[in-house]
């Protein structure tokens, strides 16, 4: 046996761009984008995308093909709010944080990806911000896109609101009522996703956060005769509540039809951040506790 011998011993430092931290965090966001979407992936990978996409903007369109067809009357009672708009594809936003957002994290705690990411300069508040960035962007097609569709298509057709002024209202008011509701549902799904490295069970994890607390949170006012304001911690209603109060209004459910009383304003809103702020919050310490941060 012959023994190995090393001639020539070299080193090359690194001559590529270094771009940074932001470069990285970018970067992660925009291919967990793609993993979201799946694209570069696999067909099979782009069904379930599709479908939610088609769920959230056929609402939107069924109106404007009213519009189309009856116009005159869509300008009455067939023309809905504005805000109205972000609940109609309420089920394509529930698919989406149930089953799609939480991939975004478990698949690299699963993978082992997750120690890679934190041996670069990656630490892990810039791996969540990442993280986030990417289910914000993607949900945000689920949930802007729709409304925002609506108010072009409207306006091109002359039924949109009156006044260049009226108009940028409306769309200031459309964004930051979207903004809202996507940092609302993006929190809560990784915050209970957060709790596991099974996707199946992440999914259980965003099931029961969402439906699990609404219907608690119902049954005690319908049926047990709470007070009307504890619907603050409904998680499916409260975001679409903040959304109308931003455009001046309040839903029925939010009503009490016997007194006429309404859900106060500020409950509504604390009872949002409340949300965002226990999302934040169980994301963090998770992370914390699996020696992350």
């Amino acid at each position: 046996m012959t023994a190995a011998e090393i001639f020539d011993r070299g080193y090359r430092t690194f001559d590529g761009e270094r771009a940074g931290v932001g470069k990285a965090v970018r970067s992660v966001a925009w291919h967990t984008i793609r993993s979201i979407l799946g694209l570069g992936r696999k067909g099979r990978h782009k069904v379930f995308p599709i479908i939610v996409a088609v769920v959230a903007f056929l609402p939107s369109i069924g109106f404007l093909a009213l519009s189309v067809l009856i116009g005159d009357l869509m300008e009455g009672e067939l023309q809905p709010e504005y805000w109205e708009l972000f609940g109609l594809p309420i089920v394509a936003v529930m698919l989406f944080a149930t089953l799609v957002a939480p991939e975004a994290i478990v698949r690299d705690r699963r993978d082992g990806m997750l120690r890679l990411y934190l041996s670069t300069p990656l630490t892990a508040p810039t791996y969540l911000t990442a993280k986030f960035v990417a289910v914000m962007t993607s949900m945000a097609i689920v949930v802007a896109g729709p409304a925002l569709l609506y108010l072009a298509a409207n306006t091109i057709q002359g039924l949109g609101p009156d006044g260049f002024a009226n108009w940028l209202e409306v769309a200031a008011k459309l964004l930051l009522s979207s903004g809202i509701i996507v940092v609302f549902f993006a929190a809560v799904s990784l915050g209970a996703a957060s709790v596991t490295d099974r996707r199946a069970f992440a999914s259980v994890a965003v099931l029961a956060a969402l439906f699990g607390v609404s219907i608690v949170v119902n049954i005690s006012v319908d049926s047990i005769g709470a007070s009307r304001n504890l619907l603050v911690l409904d998680p499916l209603s409260v975001p679409l509540e903040t959304a109308a109060r931003i455009f001046g209004d309040n839903s029925d459910g939010f009503t009490d039809f016997d007194t006429g009383e309404v859900v106060p304003t500020g409950l509504v809103v604390g009872g949002t951040a409340l949300w965002i702020a226990a999302g934040f919050g169980v994301l963090a310490d998770r992370y914390r506790r699996i020696g992350a941060v």
